[in-house]
């Protein structure tokens, strides 16, 4: 019998292995980034306004990089949204740090006060907003935690006031006036007049040109959140791809050309050279390049101490920050 599962799981490897190769994204688990993209989909549909992802803020005061998940801006307010992707039973202690048990962990996973994180990062993110000339009203930006787990369990119901649990996450409605409705405190209720457009707009280019992790769109729509290192394959390929720099590129994608002969099929890749005056390049300015399929992306992925490789024939965009 267990020469059968052995050889079973050989086969197993081969097969994988042949058809896929040793593509990292098989086996790294992405649902914490697409809990994120989720959260931040449904914020943009249901507010409007720009939603920002992943972004890397330099703190001066602690000489470090403060990692943010969600940054929604909108004409009246914005909000620092940290998602917590936890499943199983939430306890609060009286230090504010929480403890999740009963998940997919086997064992109790403990983690600091994720309000006062957020609160923190909003402060972070208004300095560093300062520092590139723009003056952040009072009460402009507010700080929430979002859990949107279906999974996710509490013994009793005592959350502060900017934690939004599940059952609230999926009864969230717009309001006609403000951001966001109900349980979430708005910075501008009361009749406030919308921000300048001057300063709406000073405040989302800012935005859209700070530091972010690097973003990868894999098959399956999930997403990894990290650092771009290098391509790796054939050295036409590599001579191919030279172009391809963060200095010089913002965003590619990843194009089919043939299904045929698997291990020697081609893949279209675009690329918009980086325009640090707008959000991006227009169509006909897109360069292109045909490359192997069994070209790979070598990606450090947030948090994590692996080098993964990402075949190009597993990855949908790639987005590099400046």
């Amino acid at each position: 019998m267990w020469v059968e599962i052995i050889c079973g799981l050989v086969f197993y490897r081969l097969f994988r292995r042949f058809f896929y190769g040793s593509d990292d994204v098989l086996e790294f688990e992405t649902s914490d980034f697409d809990a994120t993209f989720s959260v931040a989909n449904r914020l943009e549909k249901l507010y409007g306004g720009k939603v920002y992802v992943g972004l890397h803020i330099p703190d001066v005061n602690t000489g470090s990089r403060q990692n943010i998940d969600i940054v929604l801006v909108t004409k009246r307010e914005a909000a620092v949204i940290s998602v917590q992707n936890l499943a199983g039973f939430i306890s609060i202690h009286e230090d504010g740090s929480w403890t999740c048990e009963g998940g997919s962990s086997q064992s109790a996973v403990c983690s600091p006060d994720p309000v006062s994180e957020a609160k923190n990062q909003a402060s972070v993110l208004e300095s560093y907003i300062e520092q590139r000339g723009v003056a952040i009203p009072e009460g402009y930006f507010s700080y929430k935690v979002v859990i949107p787990n279906p999974k996710f369990r509490t013994f009793y119901n005592n959350f502060p006031s900017e934690v939004i649990t599940y059952d609230q996450w999926v009864q969230l409605k717009p309001e006609p006036r403000s951001m966001l409705s109900g349980w979430i405190k708005s910075a501008f209720r009361g009749g406030k007049k919308e921000m300048q457009e001057s300063f709406h707009q000073q405040l989302n280019f800012i935005l859209s040109t700070a530091p972010m992790w690097d973003r990868l769109e894999v098959k399956d729509n999930k997403y990894v959140l990290g650092e771009f290192l290098e391509f790796k394959g054939k050295q036409e390929d590599i001579l191919a791809l030279r172009n391809i720099k963060r200095s010089k590129v913002s965003r590619l994608v990843i194009q089919k050309i043939s299904m045929f002969g698997l291990a020697h099929s081609k893949l279209q890749v675009l690329y918009s050279p980086r325009d640090y005056r707008s959000g991006g390049a227009l169509a006909s300015e897109w360069k292109e390049v045909s490359v192997r399929s069994s070209t790979e992306v070598i990606f450090q992925p947030q948090n994590s101490t692996k080098v993964c490789k990402f075949k190009l024939s597993s990855i949908m965009s790639m987005s590099l920050s400046a």
